[in-house]
């Protein structure tokens, strides 16, 4: 994707190819703050006219999570497209406008002033910083928003959603699964590397509840983002005598602590979070060590699984975007995009296409199914989506690098530990 524009506006068409780039700031206009009745009779507010739903996303096109952002953004595109070819909305057209940040903070600050008038609700905002930064302004603006990011910091907030699961209820999976699987017992130490921030430090405080739990001992390893030779962090865990580590960053990071490990003979087993991993790593010197050692937690199926919804989903994304990465991020766009709609079309039925109404309809949903994965409960603001997680394994011939090993369950102890966290 070539972007030229620092902080590009786009506007998407029937195609990714045809951006449509705005070197002008956004803006009422579209959307404005008036809450009148349209033509059919149905309340409207910002982001709604008698022809158009306008949707945001804040996404990263030219950062670190390039890969991430590109996938969301034409997997939403294509449910945008699907919708559209059915008559819409609320018989109106669907138009989703992206803001790339480049996973600037900053950017993402300014690029969500311009876009917000003009949208009703944000079916991607990538990066658990952004969302974090963005927070006052998406609860005071009524916002409905699907975080591309799954820290339990982001709960408590009537307009934001953690889809599925959060990292600290991955992480409590990952010990179980460890201790069920790979032979971990009482008074055993486990390596758990992760990310500064929210991220990171959350998955961290489930790891550390599980193995106390557990009777083991977490060895933590702190990194920062820009950290891409973990070989200090490996060095160290082999010294603590670990007998299996957890990862909590990126995929640069998890390929370079599969590498080290096994040139350095820490053969142990290695569980991450699902954005630990892309499929790309499938291709990079690390594959045999992945494929050896590791294993991703995730509350998303794999994309090459034999869910109906799934396969649907992935041989329409293959036709329209050919030579395209079918990866997580095509599943977790399209399912948020599909969870977007559903919300849209309840608070269509009730009359009103309003953002706090839009939220309302959102938060009646108790059992709410696309087909792509676990049903899932928005009915508490204070509680994950989703208890239940998937396990996965690399696999280089399976679409998306990744089969399922384990389907979807809720680990032991889950319930214990949301019960402990809101004491």
């Amino acid at each position: 994707m070539n972007v030229k524009h620092p902080r590009p506006r786009i506007l998407l068409a029937s195609a990714l190819a045809a951006l449509l780039l705005s070197s002008t700031a956004c803006s009422s206009k579209a959307g404005g703050d008036s809450k009148s009745d349209g033509a059919d009779g149905v309340k409207s507010g910002p982001g709604v006219t008698d022809k158009t739903v306008r949707l945001g996303a804040l996404t990263d096109l030219t950062g670190p999570y390039a890969t991430l952002g590109k996938s969301l953004v034409q997997a939403q595109q294509m449910w945008a497209d699907e919708t559209n070819a059915a008559g819409g909305i609320c018989g109106r057209k669907v138009e989703i406008v992206v803001e790339d940040h480049g996973y600037d903070v900053q950017k993402a600050v300014t690029a969500y002033a311009d876009i917000s008038p003009d949208v009703v609700a944000l079916p991607q905002v990538v990066g658990s910083p952004v969302v974090a930064a963005l927070l006052d302004d998406i609860e005071r603006d009524q916002v409905l928003t699907f975080p591309q990011a799954w820290a339990a910091s982001l709960l408590g907030k009537q307009s934001v959603q953690v889809l599925g699961t959060t990292y600290d209820l991955d992480m409590i999976a990952a010990v179980d699964f460890l201790t069920r699987t790979k032979g971990l017992k009482k008074g055993d130490k486990i390596g758990h590397v992760y990310f500064e921030g929210d991220y990171g430090n959350n998955a961290l405080e489930g790891s550390t509840w599980a193995a106390e739990r557990a009777g083991m001992k977490i060895v933590g390893q702190k990194i920062k983002a820009t950290d891409t030779d973990l070989s200090a962090q490996v060095s160290a865990l082999r010294a603590a005598g670990v007998k299996a580590v957890l990862i909590s960053a990126g995929p640069a990071q998890t390929a370079s602590l599969a590498g080290v490990a096994a040139s350095r003979g820490l053969l142990v087993p290695i569980v991450s979070n699902a954005p630990g991993f892309a499929p790309q790593l499938m291709k990079t010197p690390a594959a045999k060590a992945l494929v050896a050692m590791l294993s991703v937690v995730s509350s998303a199926p794999a994309v090459g699984s034999e869910i109906p919804g799934v396969q649907k989903m992935v041989a329409a994304y293959q036709k329209k975007y050919p030579g395209s990465p079918v990866d997580s991020g095509v599943l977790s766009g399209y399912n948020a995009a599909q969870l977007i709609g559903a919300d849209l079309k309840k608070a269509c039925e009730a009359g009103s296409l309003a953002r706090e109404d839009v939220i309302k309809a959102h938060r009646a949903q108790r059992a709410a199914d696309t087909g792509l994965g676990s049903p899932q409960d928005f009915s508490d603001v204070n509680r994950p989506a989703s208890v239940k997680t998937y396990v996965l394994k690399p696999d280089a011939k399976a679409v998306g690098g990744l089969v399922g090993v384990e389907e979807a369950h809720s680990a032991p102890g889950v319930e214990e530990y949301l019960k402990s966290r809101k004491s």
